[in-house]
């Protein structure tokens, strides 16, 4: 299927691992211009190694000054930008009983605000040109409570409804916004939660894995780049009827029709 993104410029945060470095390589197949963002200017230049022609911006976008400073950077010195994917910054899985108030806040820091910093210069600039996408890759946790994610669930939560608001009230402004579920996925932050799932239940690592892979009907985790398939269709013109909905990816895991 031709896309047709060919010099469309894409921002992926969280562009240089997993998810966000497998949408970058995707949308680049497809001919877009990319630009990827991490804390880790190290990480970066290895991640631009991989995309030919990329260009990469180290920023905390915890922080809202840096996350403006990333988009008018961009803006001012590439061109306008016609699509986002925001794929960086993860809540740490905690056991409950290590849950304090700090901990929610820095996990809504991780996750909320890293999307939010990112998508409230970018959707009113979108909104001027009329034309935009916004991809949200969030995470099924915000859906379905797990013990040892309940801060970085809440936080996912919060970012769905914020997807679909913002998805409907900039829909008359040409703007789509959508988005994405990915279930169990072979990444480091995946590796990081089972760990965290070990920990809690007192097993091994390779136990935990095993469990959380039984509870897949497909029989398996997903790829990052089967995610990324996805997000590039949906950042395409080919999925234009395509918004304020958040896809779920989990490999039939969690049944439920809303």
């Amino acid at each position: 299927m031709q896309l047709d993104l060919n010099g469309k410029i894409a921002l992926v945060t969280g562009g240089s691992k997993g998810i966000g470095l497998a949408c970058a390589r995707s949308l680049a197949s497809e001919g877009a211009r990319i630009v990827i963002s991490s804390r880790s200017q190290a990480n970066i230049d290895t991640a631009l190694q991989q995309i030919p022609g990329a260009i990469g911006f180290a920023a905390d976008l915890t922080s809202d000054e840096q996350a403006r400073a990333l988009v008018e950077k961009i803006e001012a010195e590439i061109g306008s930008l016609d699509i986002v994917i925001n794929s960086a910054g993860a809540a740490r899985r905690t056991p409950p009983a290590e849950l304090t108030p700090a901990a929610w806040r820095a996990a809504m820091d991780a996750k909320y605000f890293s999307y939010i910093n990112v998508i409230d210069p970018v959707v009113k600039r979108m909104a001027d040109r009329r034309d935009g996408v916004i991809v949200n890759i969030i995470g099924s946790g915000g859906k379905v409570a797990s013990p040892t994610h309940l801060a970085g669930g809440a936080a996912n939560a919060a970012l769905m409804l914020a997807t679909v608001g913002l998805a409907n009230a900039y829909a008359d402004s040409g703007i789509r916004i959508i988005g994405l579920n990915p279930g169990t996925t072979e990444t480091d932050r995946v590796a990081e939660g089972i760990r965290a799932e070990a920990k809690l239940a007192g097993t091994t690592e390779e136990e935990a894995l095993s469990r959380a892979v039984s509870r897949i009907p497909l029989g398996r985790m997903a790829t990052p780049e089967e995610i990324a398939n996805v997000v590039t269709f949906l950042s395409s013109a080919k999925a234009s009827y395509v918004t304020g909905v958040v896809v779920s990816m989990d490999g039939a895991q969690v049944p439920i029709v809303v």
